[in-house]
């Protein structure tokens, strides 16, 4: 048999050969370094053995795909650690991941204090230098194996193979597990690794099904490589939302009002309303919105002619008692239903659309209590929500119009670079969730893919993620731990129209059914402001920042001038405060750049004698002495252009 090799060259065998004995064939240093094989595209372990001819890849501890084995491979170490000190827990699946490795165990919640011991017992582990053997069982004495070792989701993972599927175990020491691979040969060629942190899961990632324990963790080859990721690890805990967005006090939460409720301090509501009403302005005065206010909640009835009573009733606050009054009402998680009605109230012709119906809705989801997250994942939430009614022939420029919005408040907040696109689809395995037929389905993905072809933007497809009436263009971001989440969504709903009886009168005089865009331009008030804070690290833009201007006096005699600063500040729009303490100036700039300021306003003797004022700022520290009507000039053009002013110093 020929083995062809990346570089090109062909070893020749009579026959069958390991792929580690192909890597000694080669040469010792590389059997040394050697992790895996990738035999034409798929991974294999060493000890697998290859066959006939085919293209060989020999994956060392240098590439990306080596650096999984060892993750794999740590994550066994990890699994093997647990069953030694809690050896009550059962094992579920723990997987290399794109920055390290996790797995799930049933058990109680595991404490720091908790994977400070695991990792100990895996340092010891390591040391022991047990070599790791791959073995296979028949299906019958797979499960009779992992029975035996009473470990129920190893059963009903074996149970859910295919008929004839390798079943392969890995045995380390005293530790062996069920495995495709691959892995290192001994537990001791880890060199560096770190359990990270702990959270809730779910098993198979199912809400309705056992909840699990998943503890995560990192490997690399080397020790600076690992010093490397742990301080990068640090400097994301630094923008983490849930932690500076409190510290900053922004928000806050609280046990007795509810997980998933956030409280808005002042600081926070106040970057809240600056986009909430820039957002109204631009819908409004450029984008030929009208706006609405329509009611938090409503009859069941309402939800069952939209179809949320059917598709989504288990994400809603149900109130009333039918025992009572006989009326069962909800909360409402969006707003279309409302505004549908809105545009009933008087009848349309075909030159009234598009007719686009912008409103600041708060919204209600009974999410999981495992998914709370800050302000990313919440159960009460407002949202920048639209419903655009058009023609049929209208479709195409109004999706364009609608992400040219999107993207348009995506560049003004500096957020553009950090998205991406996706198409979310139906899911044609479960088509009884869905409105319309398939022709329907095909018909508007096509028309949303158009729509992101033409524009350019690189774009992945998603099978299960659309509405229950229709395809979506979803704009993604990832927080700080790279977790992704919808921003921003524009979906193509050609259905619901017959439903509620939505329709306009064509040039002949006849009822026709619309389509209706549902979209946001900006998407969740609170998740953008979490992604904001992300983004920043806490500095703001100018425009978006709480407070500001921060008017320092050198000392209490300065505070008239001051006052009138800060008057001349106010009366031109501009959010600023005096301090008042009795502290030293350089205290006060202290306390005004760990705030995050933009902009700190130091007054005394000379200012106050020629009208102006000593400006230190966030981007240039130091900008010298300025007239208080150009610096008032200055701020509000900035403001006014949304400019996003770069750091040029470090103080």
């Amino acid at each position: 048999m020929k083995i062809t090799l990346k570089d090109g060259l062909v070893k020749e065998y009579e026959s069958k050969r390991s792929i580690i004995d192909i890597a000694k064939d080669i040469s010792e240093g590389l059997a040394r370094s050697v992790v895996a094989g990738e035999v034409n595209g798929v991974m294999h372990d060493l000890r697998d053995e290859i066959e006939s001819d085919c293209e060989l890849n020999l994956i060392t501890l240098k590439d990306e795909k080596g650096l999984s084995v060892i993750r794999h491979t740590a994550s066994h170490v990890l699994a093997q650690a647990v069953k030694r000190i809690f050896p009550q827990a059962k094992l579920a699946i723990g997987p290399s991941i794109a920055e390290g490795f996790y797995y799930d165990f049933e058990h109680e919640p595991f404490s720091r204090d908790d994977l400070d011991k695991l990792e100990a017992e895996m340092k010891k582990i390591i040391k022991e230098g047990e070599a790791i053997e791959r073995f296979e069982l028949p299906r019958e004495e797979a499960i009779k194996f992992m029975e035996e070792k009473n470990e129920p989701y190893k059963v009903e993972l074996i149970r859910d193979l295919p008929q004839g599927e390798k079943i392969s175990f890995y045995k380390q020491g005293d530790f062996t597990d069920l495995c495709a691979g691959p892995h290192l040969q001994r537990t001791k060629d880890i060199k560096a690794f770190k359990l990270v942190s702990s959270s809730m899961a779910y098993w198979r990632g199912d809400s309705n099904k056992a909840r699990l324990q998943r503890i995560y963790g990192t490997a690399y080859n080397t020790k600076e490589e690992l010093e490397a990721y742990l301080k990068h690890l640090e400097d994301i805990k630094l923008r983490d939302h849930n932690k500076l967005g409190r510290e900053m006090e922004l928000f806050t939460t609280v046990d007795v009002v509810g997980q998933g409720l956030p409280l808005m301090l002042p600081k926070g509501t106040k970057m809240i309303q600056k986009l909430q009403r820039w957002i109204e302005d631009l819908e409004d005065n450029e984008w030929g919105y009208v706006r609405t206010k329509t009611p938090l909640m409503a009859k069941s009835d309402l939800y069952k002619i939209s179809g949320h009573w059917d598709h989504y009733q288990d994400g809603m606050f149900i109130l009333g008692d039918p025992q009572h009054d006989g009326e069962i009402l909800a909360l409402r998680p969006m707003t279309c239903p409302f505004q549908y009605y809105v545009y009933k109230n008087t009848q349309k012709s075909y030159r009234d659309l598009p007719y686009r119906m912008g409103e600041t809705s708060t919204l209600f989801r009974n999410e999981d209590s495992g998914e709370m997250h800050g302000l990313t994942r919440v159960r009460q939430f407002t949202i920048s929500e639209g419903h655009n009614v058009i023609r049929p022939d209208q479709a195409e420029e109004e999706l364009q119009n609608c992400l040219n919005l999107a993207i348009y408040v995506l560049e003004t907040l500096g957020l553009r670079d950090d998205v991406t696109f996706r198409l979310s689809k139906w899911d044609k395995n479960n088509k009884e969730k869905y409105l319309g037929d398939e022709a329907y389905w095909e018909g508007t993905q096509a028309a949303l893919r158009n729509i992101l072809v033409e524009k350019g933007l690189p774009f992945t497809e998603a099978d299960g993620e659309a509405a229950f009436y229709g395809p979506k263009i979803d704009i993604q971001a990832k927080n700080v731990y790279g977790k992704e989440d919808t921003m921003i969504t524009i979906q193509l709903d050609a259905a619901i129209a017959e439903n509620f009886d939505l329709y306009y009168i064509d040039q002949n005089g006849a009822k026709v059914r619309p389509y209706i865009v549902h979209r946001t331009s900006l998407g969740c008030y609170e998740r953008t402001l979490a992604w904001l804070i992300e983004k920043y690290a806490g500095k703001f833009p100018t425009w978006l920042c709480p407070e500001q201007v921060r008017i320092l006096p050198i000392s209490d005699k300065y505070a008239d001038y001051a006052n009138s600063v800060l008057k001349e500040l106010k009366k031109n729009g501009v959010d600023a405060t005096v301090d008042t303490r009795t502290e030293k100036i350089g205290f006060k700039i202290r306390d005004a750049r760990l705030s995050r300021l933009p902009y700190m306003l130091v007054v005394g003797e000379k200012e106050d004698a020629e009208g102006s004022v000593s400006v230190r700022s966030r981007f240039a520290g130091d900008e010298g002495s300025k007239k208080l009507s150009d610096f008032v000039d200055m701020i509000c053009k900035e403001i006014r252009t949304k400019e996003i002013r770069k750091e040029e110093v470090t103080e």
